[in-house]
């Protein structure tokens, strides 16, 4: 059991399903039996992106989530971030999470300089403390001036995400949700970014790296969980989690797929499921919302 009085979010038995629609192959139903069922030709399907999991993370944790594609991870971080809401369970979160790239969305046809400034506002500062912002965020980019007059058209996807992740991060967000952002940049980027990455931790902030980059997850993060096939597969210290799914991808690679489903369903066996206790018993009002 884990209680809640200090986390930053919480998913209590929280999971996503899909409701897909599909066109019916041709040929698959008479004209005659499409007519008396109606003339969609459609077909209703429903896929469980995510299994039920619950989830507690503490203020100045920063969590790895790792996975192959497909996985879940993506989900997971929508559902943190109140892009989704769970098809089962509940999803809590002390204060409104930022997400790199949604909260500071970069505008392609103006320059480097002017989506400093755009992002800034756009997340509740005022012009002067967009100002005041301003060098500490082209530190934090690396950017040379000459790109910053350029449009971000003219960016590469790498000088993108580092003004993301500099925007984003200017705030001072206590819940920061990063999605595969920072497997760009040269090696004095990344250790600016584990930085700034370890002040937020330190104001009691908490942070989740989505990555396919174990040595990101384990030089950056505290923690880590692997989400396969929707299923919480592992929870716990981000070296023994990427070096135990570093395994699992090698089996897979090799065409071990035997091997790799019993490393899956070892895994799983021994995982302590968490079960969310909350004070007198009653759950928060508050709960993560876009």
């Amino acid at each position: 059991m884990k209680r809640v009085d200090d986390a930053a979010v919480v998913l209590d038995q929280a999971g996503m399903t899909y409701t897909v629609r599909s066109a019916e192959a041709i040929g698959t139903r008479s004209l005659r039996a499409r007519l008396r069922g109606g003339a969609s030709g459609l077909r209703t399907n429903t896929v469980e992106a995510l299994q039920p999991l619950s989830l507690v993370v503490r203020r100045g944790e920063s969590v790895g989530v790792i996975g192959t594609n497909g996985s879940g991870k993506s989900t997971l971080m929508k559902l943190v971030t109140g892009q989704l809401h769970p098809t089962t369970g509940h999803v809590f979160a002390a204060t409104t999470p930022v997400m790199l790239g949604v909260n500071a969305a970069l505008v392609r046809q103006v320059s480097g300089e002017d989506n400093i400034m755009l992002g800034c506002l756009a997340m509740g500062m005022s012009q002067v403390e967009a100002e005041a912002k301003y060098d500490s965020i082209v530190e934090l980019s690396g950017l040379e001036p000459k790109a910053l007059q350029l449009p971000l058209k003219a960016y590469s996807s790498g000088m993108a995400s580092r003004l993301q992740f500099a925007i984003a991060t200017a705030v001072d967000p206590d819940i920061l949700v990063i999605d595969e952002a920072l497997n760009t940049g040269d090696a004095q980027f990344r250790a600016r970014t584990r930085s700034r990455i370890d002040q937020l931790r330190e104001q009691a902030g908490c942070v989740f790296l989505v990555s396919h980059s174990m040595s990101t997850i384990q030089e950056m993060c505290t923690r880590a969980i692997w989400i396969e096939q929707g299923v919480l597969t592992m929870d716990s210290g981000a070296k023994s989690v990427t070096k135990t799914y570093a395994r699992y991808t090698r089996k897979k690679a090799r065409g071990d797929h035997e091997g790799a489903l019993a490393l899956l369903e070892a895994e799983r066996g021994v995982l302590k499921r968490t079960h969310v206790t909350w004070p007198d018993g009653a759950r928060p009002d508050r709960v993560s919302a876009p």
